[in-house]
C-alpha cells in the first residue's frame, strides 16, 4: 500500500511539474522557430535582436504597443509573425527574448 501511494504522489508530482513547465512559454525556441528569419538579419525593416538603435524609438511607445504590434501585426510583419498557431503568451515570450539584450 505504501509503494501505491508512493507511486501516486510521484505521478502527481510529475503532472505538476510538467503544467509548470507550460505555463511559461520558451521565448528563445520561439524566436528561433518563428521571428529569426528577419530578426536576425533586418529583413522588411525589422529591428534586429539585440541593436539598441533599432529598439530605441519602439521601446518608447512602451512594451504593451511592443506586445500589440507583434500580435495584430505592424508595418511588413505579419500578426504573430506570420505563425498564427502562436498564443499571445508565446509571441510576447519572443518579444521579451529580443529585448533581453537592451533592456
Amino acid at each position: 500500500m505504501k509503494r501505491l501511494a508512493s507511486l501516486a504522489l510521484t505521478g502527481v508530482a510529475a503532472l505538476t511539474l510538467s503544467a509548470a513547465a507550460q505555463a511559461e512559454p520558451d521565448g528563445e525556441a520561439i524566436y528561433n522557430q518563428a521571428c529569426m528569419a528577419c530578426h536576425m538579419t533586418g529583413a522588411a525593416g525589422a529591428p534586429i535582436k539585440g541593436n539598441e538603435a533599432h529598439w530605441a524609438e519602439r521601446l518608447e511607445q512602451g512594451m504593451e504597443t511592443l506586445y500589440t504590434h507583434s500580435i495584430e501585426g505592424f508595418g511588413a510583419m505579419p500578426a504573430k509573425g506570420g505563425f498564427m498557431n502562436l498564443s499571445d503568451e508565446e509571441v510576447k515570450a519572443a518579444v521579451d527574448f529580443m529585448l533581453e539584450p537592451v533592456l
